[in-house]
């Protein structure tokens, strides 16, 4: 039989929980746990609660960012109890307060509430996502929905499979404040999932698409949790809230994160029928092709970039007293590169039903700000000349991460803007220029969504620009920006991690387009020399190239727009009012004499 646990009892029992699961969190990859049968995961974006469907949303409808809201301080956490799921605002209770050997507060869930993970099933571009992908296929909805909320609402629809209940989002489902697991669903990617998950084929194709294995079949107090440490502090835990946490080495390896984060997606052809899977992220893969992976002469797991260390031991809970401190002690970050979602979480916190005040989104996206602008990318002139009427600049791009930049969600874009200036400081050329609605100047896409912007190794014109992008094409041939469509890359020139070798890799990972056949387009980087007539001009000549990064794309954010659901009507408003000035991520400056 089921326990069922009172608020008091599971206040009690994660007193215990704290000194017991001396643990952490997997990085921003890791995602939901599911019954043993778990079925293949869908990703998208999330739902908000259906009672912050139509309150009042942030005006806009120009290009120009509106001042930032008055800061608000957010909701408390979920205490909710299902049979197999306890939430976060539980584990609060003993796992607040937590500080390092510096004084730094490194609690779990004040550094986890204000992150992508946390936010999963609240991320309005995820739920918008999710019901034009319905309203362009209604009568795969039930396919839509059970794929979208197995990694981004995973408690909800692994408790869902095993009580033998409708996996829904929309309408009665899990959005509804009505439902059942509502609660357990909008606490996105949390505690109780995450450290639930078994060392059972993590990293193997058995487990991708969210078949992350959780063992739900065992009833309270025999139910493992797992942690980083050993010896971890059982009683309490056992006694009070039915979980027994234990040491379990696969909380701290990628493959546990690989279970969401390499993720296929079903795709239709013109007539509505499922004819096969893409590989709509594949973040793990790439990593294991990389001299980042397990063994590789730059090894570091997912946890080991986006869950940085503590200074020192930790005592990991308030409860019970006299818990030894614990070393390493990974911080629950979560650090990704999605600092334009961050921003409109942090101006909507009211509006959008989220628990982070807007202060800690703030730190979440200064943490993002950091990764992006620190670790992820460099620039270098290789080639800085002026040769008669030509000015030559080779620009080499290193990437400095453990995949694909960018990775993840195909409406990422990085792209390289690049100006030059005569002796008077006038600007005469000008390539891959920022504009204020989101676009590119010269990008093909942003003009024509039918069309995108090739790969080049050689620019001469102002109207070509280097664009780091996946395009996903449809049976048919064609650029399609919808999920369930995408059958293919028809461009991914992604920039690829050190140690990949283009040449060798898996189909589902390999680069598209003229990339695949650029020699100097490599693991590790990318080289592009602009060769440009300055006839007429007078040097020096003084040139700057900047690496800019949206999390959004212009053509991904413009066809969801065609929609009319009442989630993409309220994610357009949002859009609209958000600031859409893209990262700088690198930049150099040099002269050509």
């Amino acid at each position: 039989m089921r326990v069922r646990l009172s608020l008091g009892m599971l206040v009690l029992l994660l007193f215990g929980l704290a000194g017991a699961l001396a643990g952490r969190l997997p990085t921003a990859a890791s995602s939901p746990g599911s019954s043993a049968g778990a079925r293949a995961g869908i990703m998208a974006t999330v739902p908000t609660p259906a009672t912050q469907l139509f309150l009042p949303l942030v005006q806009g409808g120009s290009a120009t960012p509106t001042p930032t809201p008055t800061p608000a301080p957010g909701l408390p956490l979920s205490e909710f109890v299902t049979a197999d799921f306890t939430g976060s605002g539980g584990c609060a209770t003993c796992h607040t307060g937590l500080t390092d050997a510096s004084g730094t507060d490194v609690s779990m869930p004040t550094d986890w509430r204000s992150t992508m993970m946390a936010n999963a099933a609240k991320d309005p571009f995820w739920q918008a996502k999710v019901s034009a992908e319905v309203a362009r296929h209604p009568a795969l909805q039930a396919t839509i929905e059970e794929k979208c909320a197995t990694c981004h609402m995973p408690m909800a629809r692994t408790q869902a499979l095993v009580d033998g209940s409708p996996v829904a989002i929309l309408g009665d489902g899990f959005l509804s404040p009505g439902n059942s697991l509502h609660q357990a669903a909008m606490d996105g990617v949390s505690c109780t999932l995450c450290h639930q998950i078994q060392d059972q084929d993590l990293g193997q194709p058995a487990t991708f698409s969210g078949h992350y294995p959780i063992d739900t079949s065992t009833n309270p107090p025999d139910r493992p949790i797992f942690g980083p440490y050993p010896d971890p502090f059982q009683r309490a835990m056992r006694n009070m809230v039915g979980f027994t946490p234990v040491q379990g080495a696969q909380i701290e390896k990628s493959g546990l994160c690989a279970t969401c984060h390499t993720l296929y997606t079903p795709y239709v052809d013109g007539d509505g029928n499922v004819v096969g899977q893409f590989p709509e992220q594949t973040p793990y893969l790439e990593w294991e092709a990389s001299d980042y992976r397990d063994g590789g002469s730059q090894a570091q797991s997912c946890q080991g970039c986006h869950m940085p260390q503590a200074d020192g031991a930790v005592v990991i809970a308030t409860q019970p007293r006299n818990l030894p401190a614990r070393s390493p002690f990974f911080k629950h970050f979560f650090v990704g590169g999605n600092s334009f979602m961050l921003a409109i979480f942090r101006d909507n916190v009211t509006n959008l039903g989220l628990t982070a005040s807007s202060q800690q989104f703030d730190t979440t996206r200064s943490r993002t700000l950091e990764q992006l602008q620190e670790r992820t990318a460099q620039l270098a002139f290789t080639t800085l000349e002026q040769t008669g009427q030509v000015l030559t600049a080779t620009l080499q791009v290193t990437n400095q991460v453990g995949h694909k930049f960018p990775s993840g969600y195909p409406s990422r874009r990085a792209w390289l803007h690049l100006t030059v200036r005569d002796a008077q400081g006038q600007r005469i050329f000008e390539s891959g220029k920022p504009l204020a609605d989101g676009r590119i100047q010269g990008n093909d896409a942003d003009l024509d969504p039918t069309t995108y912007e090739p790969h080049y190794d050689r620019i001469t014109q102002a109207d070509q620009v280097q664009i780091y992008e996946p395009v996903m094409q449809d049976t048919d041939g064609q650029v399609t920006y919808t999920l369930l469509r995408a059958a293919r890359y028809v461009k991914d020139n992604r920039l690829l991690p050190a140690g990949f070798d283009k040449g060798s890799v898996g189909p589902d990972i390999q680069a598209q387009g003229q990339a695949a056949q650029d020699a100097n387009f490599v693991g590790g980087g990318d080289q592009v020399t602009y060769a440009l007539d300055v006839s007429g001009q007078t040097g020096p000549f003084t040139v700057q190239a900047e690496l800019l990064y949206q999390s959004l794309a212009y053509p991904h954010a413009q066809d969801l727009f065609q929609e009319s659901t009442s989630l993409v009507t309220r994610f357009q408003e949002l859009y609209q009012a958000a600031d859409k000035a893209p990262v700088t991520v690198a930049s150099v400056t040099g002269v050509a004499q």
